[in-house]
């Protein structure tokens, strides 16, 4: 594989993991709470970062590398995941809906380096993560406007 392309594969798995832990993150979360609207907002989180690591991972195997699979068990979003099931333990909507955003925050950040230090991607691989850094920015204003008008309340 020539030096540009491995960059390319570098920076996209890059994101693949990221959203396999954001789906895995979600799916836990979704299994967790009773709360009928956090459950669908989880579910709904959880395929979109699916998607996202699919249309991603084609991009890796198109450029010659091979996708990341599973999750990272050392990284910020595990633990991210981990306070989002004590949360739930304890019955914090706050705390859960807190901690979501941290993970949005999270994944946002790993989008705009991606992009930041992506200035040679292709214009279509650039485009694709563009799209998908739009949309995670949606999710993580969804969650911390749902935060901010929660008071301390039970799950």
């Amino acid at each position: 594989m020539e030096d540009s392309s491995k960059k390319i594969v570098d920076c996209v798995n890059d994101l693949v993991q990221i959203n396999h832990d954001r789906t895995e993150g979600y799916e836990t979360a979704a299994k967790e709470t009773k709360d009928a609207e956090l459950k669908s907002m989880f579910l709904r989180f959880s395929s979109q970062s699916a998607g996202f690591a699919g249309e991603l991972s084609g991009i890796v195997t198109r450029f010659g590398g091979k996708p990341v699979e599973g999750t990272r068990a050392d990284g910020k979003l595990y633990r991210v995941w981990m306070d989002v099931k004590h949360a739930m333990s304890g019955n914090d909507r706050k705390a859960v809906l807190s901690s979501c955003e941290y993970g949005e925050d999270v994944a946002k950040k790993n989008y705009e380096d991606a992009l930041e230090k992506g200035d040679d991607l292709p214009s279509d691989v650039r485009e694709t993560i563009s799209k998908q850094h739009r949309q995670i920015l949606q999710a993580h204003d969804e969650v911390k406007m749902m935060r901010d008008a929660e008071k301390t309340e039970k799950v």
